[in-house]
């Protein structure tokens, strides 16, 4: 078991200067060493989260997507944005209900309706309607960096991938790169996954370590979405790769939940991208999983390889 990661005295100030005097702190970092996220309780039983973002980058992203798209999600489906500390990287956010879907044991149905409602979720985030120019422009660029990551992930893998596994890396990026302009674009997640979407309701189980929401409410189900420090402008097909290589690839009725929720289909274009994404996706999950201990990245990468050779991943 890791070390706690105490608040720093100074975010500690900055915070009960934003909330108030505090009653509690806990942290709720997630394992990686440059997590760094801690739970508040004031002394009126509310609870916030503070997050200290580990780069300029990340710090930005999710600075505007709290600003500019999440507003969009509605009242209780992600966290508001308390306030902002740029020099320390902070982040002070209100806490939602709920427990990672990740560590959830659901029943199929609500499961389904869980997924269901990611999928209307992340149609109102990625708000193609109101496409700004620029957010086209770096929509178009973000397929171009993620194609270009390609030969670095390689290099970085070493023997972990096989030739015939390289050249269909490869072979997908030079087929996304066809598909660019094609791609409908949007205010992406970027990080879309069971772990970052928290299901609160009556039936509700939490697993081991599920606590990094606020406790399930009773009532029905509902789903709301939490950190956005990979939110960015890129085609909208890249926040189905997590879900696609992960709870789908042996759940058809989460997937056609979630397209239900989502309110339209996969594009032919896009039908096209998702498995090249994914094939992209899995080497960057070769160079990051190993390099950081993460197994279960690993894994996921070597499943995601593994199912498009044989022809079988989900489309």
């Amino acid at each position: 078991m890791r070390p706690a990661k105490p608040l720093p005295p100074s975010l500690r100030t900055w915070a009960e200067h934003a909330v108030g005097p505090l009653s509690a702190v806990r942290d709720a970092s997630h394992p990686r060493e440059n997590s760094r996220v801690w739970d508040l309780t004031d002394t009126r039983g509310r609870h916030f989260f503070v997050k200290q973002s580990p780069t300029p980058a990340f710090y930005e992203r999710e600075t505007f997507g709290y600003q500019s798209a999440v507003p969009a999600l509605g009242f209780g489906r992600a966290p508001r944005l308390v306030d902002t500390d740029a020099h320390r990287l902070a982040l002070l956010l209100t806490a939602v209900p709920g427990a990672p879907v990740s560590r959830l044991t659901l029943t199929v149905p609500e499961h389904r309706a869980a997924h269901r409602q990611f999928g209307t979720l992340l149609r109102r985030l990625h708000g193609t309607e109101k496409m700004p120019a620029q957010g086209r422009r770096a929509a178009e660029a973000a397929v171009e960096h993620t194609a270009a990551a390609a030969e670095k992930h390689l290099a970085r893998a070493g023997d972990r991938l096989s030739e015939d596994r390289r050249t269909l890396v490869r072979r997908a990026a030079d087929h996304l790169l066809r598909l660019t302009d094609l791609l409908a674009p949007g205010h992406i997640h970027g990080d879309a996954q069971e772990r970052n979407a928290l299901w609160s309701g009556p039936q509700s189980r939490p697993g081991p370590g599920a606590g990094t929401g606020s406790p399930p409410r009773s009532g029905s189900g509902r789903l709301a979405m939490i950190d956005f420090e990979r939110s960015r402008y890129a085609p909208v097909v890249q926040d189905f790769v997590r879900l696609a290589c992960g709870p789908w690839q042996d759940r058809d009725d989460l997937r056609t939940a979630f397209f239900q929720g989502y309110g339209r289909p996969l594009t032919d274009a896009e039908r096209h991208a998702l498995p090249c994404l994914a094939a992209l996706d899995a080497a960057s999950c070769l160079t990051y999983g190993p390099a950081h201990g993460e197994h279960d990245v690993t894994e996921r990468g070597l499943r995601t390889l593994d199912r498009l050779e044989k022809g079988i991943f989900s489309r």
